[in-house]
């Protein structure tokens, strides 16, 4: 969650208000947060080079993605690109990824993914452009909650694949 901090506090919060740089804080370092993580209803996807987290991505409700943060050290390297399919390969295919030990495999049965052809994001509005290009779509106009601007975004899997 550094990383989602460091990078949110560089690129998101100068756009954001107080209340919005705060709730953000707040859910990135909620007991809440980490006990999902824990219990697999989030999924997280990281993008390393050598032994450090330059990249991170996660699923919540299955097919939504909650958090997407590269380092800016490695910005324009394609780690967001990569982080998107490997997500979509897992959500669209069912592939299944390697799991550290029992009790994980008890919840990836659990917790299993739900048969969706479509991922989400709320894109902060500074990577409206990046969804774009990775084939997502605008659902609605612009939005704010607990003082976090947001466009509701949307990407279908291809018929066929």
């Amino acid at each position: 969650m550094a990383l989602a901090w460091r990078t949110f506090s560089r690129y998101d919060a100068p756009i954001y208000t107080d209340e919005g740089c705060e709730s953000f804080i707040n859910f990135i370092s909620s007991q809440t947060l980490h006990k999902a993580f824990l219990l697999g209803r989030y999924r997280m996807f990281v993008a390393k080079d050598d032994d450090e987290i330059v990249g991170i991505g996660s699923f919540r409700e299955q097919n939504h993605i909650s958090l997407l943060f590269v380092d800016d050290k490695y910005h324009g390297c394609g780690i967001g690109r990569a982080l998107i399919m490997c997500m979509e390969d897992y959500l669209f295919r069912r592939r299944v990824l390697p799991l550290d030990n029992e009790d994980d495999k008890i919840l990836d049965v659990l917790y299993e993914r739900a048969d969706e052809n479509y991922i989400s994001v709320f894109a902060a509005p500074n990577a409206e452009d990046f969804y774009k290009k990775m084939g997502f779509y605008r659902l609605a106009d612009e939005d704010t909650s607990d003082g976090i601007t947001y466009i509701p975004m949307i990407k279908r899997e291809k018929e066929g694949e």
